[in-house]
């Protein structure tokens, strides 16, 4: 039950700062492409990269805690429905040189992210 809760008062977190962070991002650099949320998925891929090797490999969390920041934070930090959604709908609104861009980016800076997370966290 500790872990749940833990879970859910991150992802509440997460939640929350995803919106802030995408609303910041939408302010920078407008509204004409998905930038808010592919700037939370890289983030987000980074964050899990990074802290999946520190919390598991160099120093010592309990278990509720990796949760909560993993499974919870970076959880609902990312979010995969939202690119899907903000994809479809360039898509639609005749755009597809737009999706498949952010499809193309989101997929490579990602796994770029998550690797570079994991080099990081290893080298501590």
């Amino acid at each position: 039950m500790q872990q749940i809760l833990a879970i859910a008062g991150g992802g509440a977190l997460g939640a929350v700062l995803r919106f802030g962070m995408s609303n910041v991002v939408y302010r920078m650099l407008g509204r004409e492409f998905p930038y808010g949320t592919l700037a939370v998925n890289v983030l987000g891929s980074l964050l899990m990269g990074f802290l999946f090797v520190v919390l598991l490999e160099r120093i010592v969390v309990s278990a509720e805690w990796r949760a909560a920041l993993l499974v919870g934070l970076l959880g609902a930090f990312t979010t995969f429905s939202t690119f899907s959604f903000e994809t479809l709908a360039l898509f639609e609104g005749g755009e597809p040189v737009k999706a498949i861009t952010n499809i193309a980016l989101s997929v490579f800076l990602c796994l770029a992210a998550t690797w570079l997370g994991l080099s990081l966290g290893r080298q501590l």
